[in-house]
């Protein structure tokens, strides 16, 4: 197991790099200039250009991506062009809050996926299984921010039972993590819909059937975790998938997540923050990634054996 973990580390550290790169070139060959957005309208070529040095963006691309990682094995990932304060102090309370909206959605995705799943596989052909399928594919079509908008219109405008934005307590949470979930919630349905069909045609199950085991359990205790290899992978992905879907759902919502500080950083051409919050968000899905490979040797034996 450890020597797994560490194979896996030592790969994600390529993957890291080259992810930086590609942050940092794309950033600072976009059009504009954060200098001229920082000074003020009467600053003269002279200002911009000693405000440009101060900031080091008159050293070649090379030289500035080489500064800005040895800062960041530092543990220092610059100061905000905009405010001057560290991003390190910018961070982290706007990093807890998209988590915590990521993994509320994963909740409510997971119970919600997990058992409309099994109630159609439970039944196939069946109304139930027809409903979920149908639900389950409205679901993947329908765009998170749309869905959000609807929700505020229904629930805050109309009835005014939640919140529309904001985030100073859980009623804020719960509007922005149903947009946030729903679809990963569909795909999940028909992930396990279709995995625990395949898996209860199988010689093993039909054996515990003849042996007069209860179909609950036949289904809960040997079905359902082979159906869920697969699913486990889906559900892994969707994380990544949903941080990056936060990005537009905070927006909606008003949410103080690293979504909004990103499009608000991106727009004022705020380098230090942009840069340090995408090289977060891929730390952050590759350790999902190695969490969700480790839960592969829980879930299977066959892996534990291997």
């Amino acid at each position: 197991m450890g020597r797994y973990i560490a194979g896996r580390s030592l790969q994600a550290i390529p993957v890291v790099v080259a992810t930086s790169i590609v942050v940092f070139l794309i950033l600072h060959l976009a059009p504009g200039d954060p200098v001229r957005m920082l000074a003020s309208p009467t600053a003269t070529e002279q200002d911009l250009a000693n405000l440009r040095s101060r900031l080091g963006l008159d050293q070649p691309l090379p030289i500035q991506y080489g500064r800005w990682m040895a800062s960041v094995l530092q543990g220092d990932m610059g100061e905000s062009l905009r405010s001057g304060a560290p991003v390190l102090e910018i961070l982290p309370e706007r990093y807890w809050n998209t988590i915590r909206l990521t993994l509320a959605s994963m909740m409510i995705a997971a119970i919600v996926g997990l058992l409309a799943g099994l109630a159609a596989a439970a039944r196939p052909g069946s109304f139930i299984d027809v409903l979920t399928t149908t639900v389950a594919v409205a679901g993947l079509s329908i765009p998170p921010f749309w869905l959000g908008l609807i929700l505020i219109l229904v629930f805050s405008v109309q009835l005014g039972w939640l919140p529309a934005g904001g985030g100073d307590s859980w009623h804020h949470l719960i509007l922005p993590a149903i947009s946030l979930g729903t679809a990963t919630a569909a795909l999940i349905a028909r992930m396990v819909r279709s995995s625990l069909l395949e898996v209860i045609r199988t010689d093993y199950v039909r054996t515990g059937r003849a042996k007069g085991l209860r179909e609950d359990a036949l289904i809960l205790g040997h079905a359902l975790p082979n159906a869920l290899i697969p699913t486990i992978t889906v559900f892994g992905l969707q994380f990544g998938t949903l941080l990056a879907g936060a990005v537009i759902t905070e927006v909606v919502f008003s949410w103080p997540g690293i979504g909004s500080l990103l499009v608000t950083s991106i727009l004022n051409r705020d380098f230090p923050v942009v840069q340090a919050t995408l090289l977060v968000v891929s730390l952050t899905f590759l350790v999902v990634n190695l969490l969700t490979d480790l839960l592969y040797f829980w879930v299977d034996p066959r892996i534990r054996i291997e």
